[in-house]
C-alpha cells in the first residue's frame, strides 16, 4: 500500500465545514461527516479515528473518537454517528459528553477553529477502551501501533 489519504465528500482541507455537520447550539443539524480513505497499507488490521479541536480556546476539545473500523472498510457515510457505523467499531465520548459525533460549536467571537480529522492505520485488530475514554488513553492505547496516519482538516467560526 501506499500512503494513506483521508477525505471529505462535504469540505476541502482547510475549508469551511458546511452548516448541517455543526451543532444545533451553532444553528447546525450536527449530522456526522463523510469520510473516505485510500492507499492503506497492507499492515493495517484497524483504524482508529478522531477529530478534534486544538484552537487554544478549544484545547483539543474531542468532537468524534472512534476504535475498531475493521481494515476492509474504506468510508464512513455522512450522519452515520450512533446509525450506521461500520460493524464492529465503537464510537467513544465526545468532550460534550455524548457517545458519537459532536459537531463545531466554538465560542462566538474566537475566530475559526481548526476541526482535525486523523485517521489512524493500527497493526492490532482491536483496542479494548471504556466509551469514557479520554483523548490523553486513547493517544496512550494508541501509542506504538500505529502503522500510518492521515488527516483533513475544516474549519468553522461564528
Amino acid at each position: 500500500g501506499g500512503t494513506v489519504e483521508i477525505s471529505s465528500a462535504a469540505f476541502k482541507d482547510k475549508e469551511r465545514i458546511p452548516i448541517q455537520y455543526v451543532m444545533p447550539g451553532a444553528g447546525g443539524k450536527n449530522i456526522s461527516i463523510p469520510l473516505t480513505w485510500k492507499n492503506v497499507s497492507s499492515g493495517t488490521k484497524s483504524f482508529a479515528l478522531s477529530i478534534v479541536d486544538p484552537h487554544p480556546v478549544a484545547q483539543n476539545w474531542v468532537h468524534w473518537l472512534v476504535i475498531n473500523i475493521p481494515k476492509e472498510v474504506i468510508s464512513i457515510e455522512e450522519g452515520a454517528s450512533k446509525k450506521k457505523m461500520p460493524p464492529g467499531s465503537t464510537e467513544l465520548k465526545n468532550s460534550f459528553g455524548d457517545i458519537g459525533y459532536g459537531g463545531p460549536q466554538p465560542p462566538k467571537g474566537s475566530g475559526d477553529h481548526p476541526y482535525v480529522v486523523t485517521l489512524y492505520g493500527l497493526n492490532v485488530e482491536k483496542i479494548d477502551l471504556g466509551v469514557n475514554t479520554s483523548l490523553a488513553a486513547f493517544r496512550k492505547a494508541i501509542e506504538g501501533k500505529v502503522i500510518e496516519s492521515a488527516s483533513v482538516t475544516g474549519m468553522y467560526g461564528r
